[in-house]
């Protein structure tokens, strides 16, 4: 049963961490401290992985969705999504650092 804005809000977790899963692979995580967080979980070479997708509130499920959208569409394509997400913080924080560059 897919979740509700609703149902994120109320989730509390006691001792363990809590996982609450929506369709598709996406997944809340609840942890002890409070802290919400949003996962998509998948396999990926014949392993499982899980990508951080983002912090709830300030990500709400509808992003999280199409965040979770984006990431099966470089599934079908071929890559490997937190692979592809590490290779954008990477431009992004180093912009132009090549080893041509350097070199």
């Amino acid at each position: 049963m897919p979740l509700t804005d609703a149902h994120c809000r109320k989730a509390k977790a006691d001792s363990k961490l809590l996982k609450l899963s929506d369709m598709g692979g996406l997944q809340l995580w609840v942890y002890p401290t409070g802290s919400k967080l949003w996962r998509f979980a998948y396999r990926f070479g014949g392993k499982q992985k899980s990508l951080a997708i983002g912090r709830y509130p300030a990500t709400t499920l509808l992003q999280a969705r199409m965040a979770r959208d984006s990431a099966k569409v470089l599934l079908n394509e071929g890559s490997d999504p937190s692979h592809v997400k590490r290779l954008a913080r990477m431009e992004r924080e180093f912009p132009g650092d090549s080893f041509e560059i350097i070199a």
